[in-house]
């Protein structure tokens, strides 16, 4: 939500906590003990300001418009992740630049103080401008537009020497591996990495070369079979454990199938059976979902199907960032009725995690940009 603002000044986020059951989960994840490192989870990349469109027929073919009453917008990029842990409670830390226009203000505002994303490492950046990229949902999928003009100086150098202390990093191998990632890990952190579609159409194998440094992948399938050269997900996901010691394959629809290379466990979870509005952002979602299965110990088959519980949450909302769940909306889908009590049992094991300040009555920040409020 925003609030009315003089022309020309940034759009004012609605700085009411969404999940207002949010608290650390330290103690949740660590049975009481408290927490050592000042974060859970620490990240760096570059955050965009995203326009979803929604509830379209299909894209505007050439000369023509197509009008719709859907719009969203909401953090994204490297935001998508970090919201979306930080709502289950995960201490979550950025280092990103920031424009110093009215979208880069926004942005700001909504990630500290709206969602309790640290930025002390982050930067406003003078005279360059917020990316932007424009998302246009349809028969659930999207098609998207980006702006983005390159960041004056290097970005890597943001996380600091020595770099912030944490349960583990999040590291987007599209380049190469910033030098924090491999102190980090030798300090202790569990790395996770993701990446993008390859828009060259090459999926170069140095690219996954890079998993050296990687302790949890967690490609889409499509990515996955490009970069493995393999037909299925299951033969990528083979594939990639061959380099990596955890490989999670995001299949969407289809759910997920995960292969950790040190104990030969392999699991497979379907996706949970809701009706998707929105699908922009499910991957981090899922991607969040799997970091605190992972940080609170869970078995692999349960670290899958938290993951895909928190995805299939966020895709009912015209979402983003903004859609991904609170511990309010997961304690409330609980109680909805929405799928049958037979597949809530095999979500039983996440009922321990849920705070006692969470009810099923969730609150949820309104994913929209505008001025009328």
């Amino acid at each position: 939500m925003t609030q009315q603002t003089a022309p020309g000044l940034p759009p004012e986020p609605s700085l009411a906590d969404p999940c207002a059951e949010r608290e650390p989960a330290g103690e949740r994840l660590r049975g009481g003990e408290a927490p050592a490192p000042a974060l859970d989870v620490f990240l760096s990349g570059r955050v965009f300001m995203d326009m979803i469109f929604t509830g379209l027929p299909g894209l505007p073919p050439p000369g023509t418009e197509l009008v719709t009453d859907g719009l969203g917008s909401a953090p994204g990029g490297v935001a998508n992740i970090a919201v979306a842990m930080s709502r289950l409670g995960l201490r979550v830390g950025l280092a990103a630049p920031f424009g110093d226009d009215m979208f880069g203000a926004y942005l700001w505002r909504t990630l500290a103080e709206q969602e309790g994303v640290d930025l002390g490492l982050s930067r406003r950046v003078p005279g360059w401008s917020t990316p932007v990229t424009v998302s246009m949902a349809y028969d659930s999928d999207r098609s998207m537009v980006t702006f983005a003009r390159p960041v004056p100086g290097p970005v890597d150098d943001l996380a600091g020497a020595p770099p912030p202390s944490a349960r583990a990093c999040f590291v987007d191998l599209d380049r190469p591996i910033p030098p924090w990632v491999p102190e980090m890990r030798e300090r202790g952190a569990l790395v996770f990495g993701d990446l993008g579609w390859d828009q060259t159409g090459a999926w170069p194998a140095e690219v996954l070369d890079r998993l050296r440094h990687v302790d949890v992948f967690l490609p889409n399938s499509a990515e996955a079979m490009a970069y493995t050269r393999t037909r299925t997900p299951a033969e990528a996901a083979e594939a990639l454990s061959r380099r990596v010691p955890v490989v999670a394959v995001k299949c969407g629809g289809d759910g997920a199938i995960a292969v950790d290379a040190r104990s030969g466990e392999r699991a497979e979870a379907g996706a949970l059976p809701v009706e998707a509005l929105d699908p922009t952002g499910a991957g981090d979602v899922f991607a969040a979902g799997f970091v605190f299965g992972t940080l609170a110990g869970l078995p692999l088959a349960e670290r899958l199907r938290f993951a895909n519980l928190c995805a299939g949450l966020s895709v009912r909302h015209h979402s983003g960032s903004l859609g991904s769940p609170c511990w309010g909306e997961i304690a409330a889908f609980g109680e909805s009725g929405e799928v049958p009590e037979s597949v809530l049992a095999d979500y039983a094991f996440v009922v321990p995690f849920i705070p006692d300040t969470a009810d099923d009555s969730a609150v949820r920040a309104e994913p929209t940009l505008r001025g009328d409020r």
